[in-house]
């Protein structure tokens, strides 16, 4: 695609190998600015990897990157973030026990000669939120606001100084349908001042809505840009995915009969500050959703059932029996498992190879007195690495270099390997692209095929129908009701835990 404009940042050749593998090969990109320019692609198509070079988080093997036509080889992100170019990334990089000031100006300090100027630092963060219009009081502590603030001040944090590229790395993934239209207030703002401005998201109608160019890789290869106006969505999909939508099929839901089959997990009136007065039947081999919106318990009944939080009342029964998970440890013994929708702080552990991270579990179980030997390590998590075709399919590379939908599936690895017969995935499918995405609810099905019982947790709720054979309604803490998932539509569901108490 011709272009007489001189790109703000411009990248020829790029080429990365990890180990074996390429994660990169000889990939051209670039981007004008005042443009907002998505880059698409499936699980391990390379779409970190680029990023990271272009963010000086890696160096690139071969291959040029110009900065107004200069070159522009960052030896880290620190020389990035001085010449303009920054990152916020899926998870809050920031520190929740600093003021939303603190953040914003965090190791750009205005200083006096008896330290930092507190009360211009004050100002100057008050004036860059103003200039975003964000009503956010910069001296309030950052972590007693909601993750879409969290998130705004993330934004003003990058946008404070001068500004040439923005990376935004699923930016939406945790915010509701008002707090996303906030944003592309804020990022129309920027490209008005001229910003070019990176967005990552796996949402195709929001790519669509803000965006006016897209590049698509595959397999670490360059596929081609395209201005987002002249590409069919469907087209869009084909490219990413090399295939046509219709191998996209997932196994039938495992349609289970509560009634006949034995329950393996109950609760009764489970009641703790977060939810009150739960009772649940999840079914042998069956997948029983969780739908409601933020802050509506989802995650809170999760971590109760899984022994991450300790309930204030009521019974967990497994297999007819009163049990009391109390702590991870003793619910993994207990064949309850769990998987955080925080992979970052709850879930991989980055500087840990891929077979360290697979059998973290396992070695936990056995105790720091019965260590698993490295040759068996490296074979149990070759043979996850190809049941569950995580790429690159090396044991030895360190897990945080993964894309997000591999670095999902390394911690799915790592629960399987337990043999839970209880699995609960929140947000398991968050962040990752639409082909990662179909192969883990396909092997939620799988799983339910084999006798395992599923909760599955997701803010999308078409993708909780798809999955689940009955959906638990979840609102300010409470179960309102069970329903069949076939008696369901998205819209009907989104009416029913939406309506407000009084039924109104």
């Amino acid at each position: 695609m011709s272009e007489t404009r001189q790109p703000v940042i411009e990248v020829g050749g790029a080429t990365v190998r990890f180990q074996a593998e390429t994660a990169l090969d000889n990939v051209d990109f670039r981007m004008f600015a005042g443009e907002v320019h998505s880059l698409m692609g499936e699980n391990g198509a390379g779409k970190s990897t680029l990023i990271k070079g272009i963010t000086g988080a890696l160096h690139l093997d071969s291959g040029t990157i110009m900065l107004d036509g200069a070159p522009a080889n960052f030896a880290g992100p620190a020389e990035a973030q001085h010449a303009g170019v920054r990152t916020v990334y899926q998870e809050i990089d920031l520190l929740p026990n600093l003021t939303v000031a603190e953040n914003i100006m965090l190791g750009r300090e205005p200083r006096r000669w008896w330290g930092i100027d507190w009360k211009a630092m004050q100002r100057e963060a008050a004036a860059v939120l103003d200039e975003l219009g964000l009503d956010i009081d910069p001296g309030t502590l950052l972590g007693t606001h909601s993750l879409a603030v969290q998130q705004l001040v993330a934004i003003a944090r990058a946008v404070s100084g001068e500004l040439r590229v923005l990376v935004l790395d699923e930016p939406t993934s945790s915010l509701d349908t008002d707090e996303v239209a906030e944003l592309f207030r804020i990022i129309r703002e920027l490209k008005d001042r001229g910003v070019a401005i990176l967005f990552i998201s796996h949402f195709l109608d929001q790519v669509y809505e803000i965006c006016d160019r897209v590049t698509v890789l595959r397999n670490g290869h360059l596929v081609g840009e395209y201005l987002t106006r002249e590409l069919l969505r469907i087209d869009l999909v084909q490219k990413m995915l090399g295939r046509s939508t219709e191998e996209l099929v997932l196994l039938p839901r495992a349609e289970v009969d509560v009634e006949s089959e034995p329950a393996i997990l109950e609760t009764r009136a489970l009641s703790s500050s977060r939810v009150s007065d739960i009772t649940l039947v999840l079914a042998e081999g069956e997948v029983l959703g969780f739908a409601g919106l933020l802050g509506s318990g989802r995650t809170e009944l999760a971590r109760l059932l899984t022994g991450i939080d300790r309930a204030d009342g009521g019974s967990v029964i497994l297999d007819g029996k009163n049990v009391a998970p109390g702590s991870p440890h003793r619910a993994i013994g207990l064949g309850l498992t769990y998987s955080s929708e925080n992979r970052r702080t709850e879930g991989i552990i980055a500087e840990l190879t891929v077979a360290e991270n697979i059998t973290l579990a396992l070695q936990a179980q056995r105790g720091i007195f019965r260590r698993m030997r490295q040759s068996r390590q490296r074979e149990l998590a070759a043979s996850w690495i190809e049941a569950l075709g995580i790429r690159p399919a090396s044991t030895e590379l360190r897990a945080g270099v993964l894309s997000g939908g591999n670095q999902q599936k390394v911690l799915l690895a790592r629960l399987l390997a337990l043999a839970p017969r209880v699995l609960v995935l929140d947000e398991p499918t968050r962040g990752i692209d639409i082909g990662a995405k179909v192969e883990v609810q396909r092997l939620v099905g799988e799983l339910a095929e084999n006798g395992m019982s599923v909760v599955f947790i997701s803010a999308e709720l078409e993708e909780v129908l798809r999955v689940s054979s009955r959906v638990m309604l979840l609102r300010d803490g409470r179960a309102i009701e069970t329903v069949p998932s076939d008696q369901l539509t998205v819209d009907t569901l989104l009416a029913m835990i939406a309506k407000p108490d009084d039924g109104s």
